[in-house]
């Protein structure tokens, strides 16, 4: 288990909550459209936001912005550890930095003084793309294990240890490697992403993979699906992806049959129409929807409640895997929600 890292109102660590990352793609400079699109990312149910820091004007900016939200802030530095100092200053909540970026020691002495007057962690974030020019012909996974500890070890010289660690790549294999290889190796938090991962299903397919690999073997502490597009659908991804590994039960799971000939009503809109009815609940439920009485109850056994066709409108009402009435398929909505409802009520 990782050590804890306070970030505002947020533990990362230490067998807490996982968090959900993004990142705006406003400009900036335009603090109206980036408050705007923290609103949206913060409705969603992201944890923890990132901005773009580039420039003396872009601080000026975030100004606008800093103190008007409940999720804590990050600023992404690239290159100049002035703008990195500023944004503690100014009351960022985190600041992020890619080492092989940012210059010398005594540059990142300069950030890390900042961070300890202002209480802001930081987050080492390693890419494939912006490796030292030392490490360029080492095996990928390995140099990026590398490069991280080379940035853990300046910052604990410099007695500073509200540390987060990343080493992405857009290549799965190569960041599930390096993430578990630095596992092993460090007990600080790590944020997990695949870099560039695309957008669209492709893009969520590969960051699922990834993250899910990780999160299954015990390794993550906070994800950012990175996609293409609005951020707020890597808010839904990485959420997904939570629940999907069992991070996350709070909510309420619809499993389906894929459904063959033995299925005679209409299954697929009898779950779209409970997933739009119980998308707002944040407790742990399981419905199953089945195709037949053959093997419905039977498979889906560890169900709260589900149905199970059965022909000439008629369908299998079972509780807890056994079958306890009979209703028709018109009936199925409306019982499925009130035993739903029963449940998180009581």
């Amino acid at each position: 288990m990782s050590k804890t890292v306070k970030i505002k109102n947020i533990a990362i660590g230490g067998g807490e909550k996982i968090a959900v990352q993004s990142m705006t793609n406003t400009d900036t400079l335009d603090y109206a459209a980036t408050a705007e699109q923290l609103v949206r990312l913060q409705s969603a149910g992201c944890d923890i936001a990132r901005l773009a820091v580039s420039s003396e004007k872009e601080v000026e900016a975030c100004k606008h912005i800093i103190g008007k939200f409940d999720m804590p802030l990050v600023a992404d530095i690239q290159f100049d550890y002035r703008i990195a100092i500023k944004c503690c200053e100014i009351g960022f909540d985190k600041i992020r930095f890619n080492p092989g970026n940012i210059g010398d020691e005594s540059k990142v002495k300069m950030v890390v003084d900042a961070c300890k007057m202002h209480n802001v962690p930081i987050r080492i974030g390693v890419n494939t793309g912006s490796l030292e020019k030392e490490l360029i012909g080492m095996e990928k996974s390995a140099a990026l294990v590398e490069s991280a500890l080379k940035h853990v070890r300046i910052l604990e010289k410099l007695g500073f240890y509200d540390i987060v660690i990343s080493v992405k790549s857009s290549d799965v294999k190569t960041m599930v490697k390096a993430y578990r290889n630095l596992a092993a190796k460090v007990d600080y938090p790590l944020h997990l992403g695949v870099t560039e991962s695309g957008s669209g299903e492709r893009g969520v397919i590969r960051s699922a993979v990834g993250i899910g690999a990780l999160l299954l073997d015990g390794i993550g502490d906070t994800v950012r699906v990175s996609l293409s597009g609005d951020p707020v659908n890597e808010v839904y991804a990485a959420k997904t992806i939570l629940q999907e590994v069992g991070a996350d039960k709070n909510f309420c799971e619809i499993i389906s049959c894929p459904t063959c000939s033995r299925c005679k009503y209409d299954l697929n809109s009898i779950v779209g129409r409970l997933k739009a009815e119980t998308a707002h609940i944040n407790k742990p439920v399981k419905v199953a929807v089945m195709g037949c009485v053959v093997n419905g109850p039977g498979e889906a056994a560890d169900a709260d409640f589900g149905v199970a066709g059965g022909g000439d409108g008629k369908a299998a009402l079972f509780i807890g895997g056994k079958v306890v009435k009979t209703i028709t398929t018109d009936e199925i909505v409306p019982t499925l929600l009130n035993l739903i409802n029963q449940k998180i009520c009581g």
